[in-house]
Parts: structure tokens; C-alpha cells; sequence
């Protein structure tokens, strides 16, 4: 195993440039029609597959279409539409709960601010980003989920493994225009080469086997 080695300056910068070009049409991968919907599906996909996610979500949402709705929703039957995910049970309170917080203190709407995203059951920094980006186009930082806490450490841009540092980490390695669609972009990369056991280093763009040869393959043995 190396030794952990961080890009730094120009290293970094080529590194999230040519990531950012070569998936330029990476997006958000749940499904959503307004910021409830948004919300909702984010809680509910915490360690759950995006596909599972986006199974449950379509009846969910026939169901229930507005913050009162979720608010007033019955636990169980909740369980029952969404018992594919994992965790069904807290997620189906969180969801119950937080909604019941949008109609107390919010008329019913998601909130732009990210204090206040925080202070909803189920919504963590990550979730907050997320929610921010996607439902209303207000970029303050990364979502840091899985795919962009292995990928930073792999690749060299932050070698913390906590959530909030490594956002601070790539707020600075990451130029600010790229904020918006970077996790995306980590998370079409793992799917697509980057992959979590053993990562297919032959065949990308910023491996030791390109012209490039910029990653350093952090705390990888080996590599296809």
C-alpha cells in the first residue's frame, strides 16, 4: 500500500478539469417534480441504491404530493410504500416529522437557507447541499456522499475522512464553478471506471497508465 500523496495547485486543478470535461453532462440521479419531492427522495436514499430510490418514488408521490400530505401521512402505511429502501422505518418518521416542520414553520415550503435545512429530522450537511443545488440553484457547497469520500481520498484532493472536512478540502481544491455538479461528477467517474473495489485504472483519463498520469491511487494494492 502507498503512502497517502495530495495534489496540490496546478496537479489538482488539471485533475478536476479534465474530470469536469470528460462528464460534463453528469447530473442529480433522484428523481424529483418540486423541493418535497426533492427532499423526501434525498432522506430517503441514505445508504440505499439510487435505482431503489427511484422505484419507490413514483407511487409515493401519487400519494402524497405536498409537505400537509407527508405531514399527516400514516407511519405504517408509509413503511409499505417505501419498505424497499433500508432503513424504511426512522426514514418514514423523518420524512413525517420533517414535513410536519415545513408546515409549522415554513408555510409548507423547503427552505433556501442551510441553518434551516439543518434543523429539518433527516437532513445532514450532504442532503442540505443537495437540496440547495437542486431544487433552487444555490451553490454554498459540495454534497460529500460514499462515492465523493472515496474518490477524494483515491485521487488525492482530501486525505480526511470526515464529511465536513473534506467539503472544506474541496472547496479549496475545486474551483468554485465546478461546486455545483463535482460530486456527480465523482459519482459517474466510480460508476463508470473509478470503481469501489478495484477500480479499472487502465482505462482512465487521469490514471497512471494515461498521458496525464495524475492520480496517485491512494490506498490501492493493485489495479486492473
Amino acid at each position: 500500500m502507498k503512502s497517502f500523496t495530495l495534489l496540490e495547485g496546478s496537479k489538482a486543478a488539471k485533475a478536476v478539469g479534465m474530470l469536469e470535461n470528460e462528464y460534463k453532462d453528469a447530473k442529480y440521479y433522484l428523481n424529483f417534480k418540486t423541493p418535497v419531492e426533492l427532499l423526501v427522495a434525498a432522506i430517503l436514499s441514505a445508504q440505499t441504491h439510487d435505482e431503489v430510490v427511484n422505484a419507490v418514488t413514483p407511487e409515493l408521490f401519487k400519494r402524497y404530493k405536498t409537505a400537509k400530505d407527508f405531514a399527516h401521512a400514516d407511519v405504517e402505511e408509509l413503511v409499505k410504500l417505501i419498505r424497499r429502501v433500508s432503513f424504511a422505518g426512522n426514514k418514514a418518521k423523518n420524512v413525517i416529522n420533517a414535513c410536519k416542520v415545513l408546515e409549522e414553520r415554513h408555510g409548507g415550503a423547503v427552505p433556501k437557507k442551510m441553518e434551516e435545512l439543518l434543523e429539518l429530522p433527516g437532513i445532514g450537511r450532504k442532503t442540505a447541499n443537495t437540496i440547495l443545488i437542486n431544487a433552487y440553484g444555490i451553490v454554498e457547497g459540495i454534497p460529500v456522499d460514499t462515492w465523493v469520500i472515496k474518490l477524494s481520498g483515491r485521487i488525492g484532493l482530501s486525505r480526511n475522512t470526515d464529511p465536513e472536512k473534506i467539503e472544506q478540502d474541496l472547496e479549496k481544491a475545486v474551483d468554485r464553478k465546478y461546486w455545483k455538479n463535482f460530486a456527480y461528477v465523482l459519482k459517474t467517474h466510480g460508476k463508470k471506471v473509478c470503481q469501489s473495489q478495484v477500480p479499472i485504472c487502465s482505462q482512465c483519463l487521469i490514471g497512471p497508465d494515461s498521458k496525464n498520469s495524475i492520480c496517485p491511487q491512494n490506498g490501492l494494492k493493485a489495479s486492473k
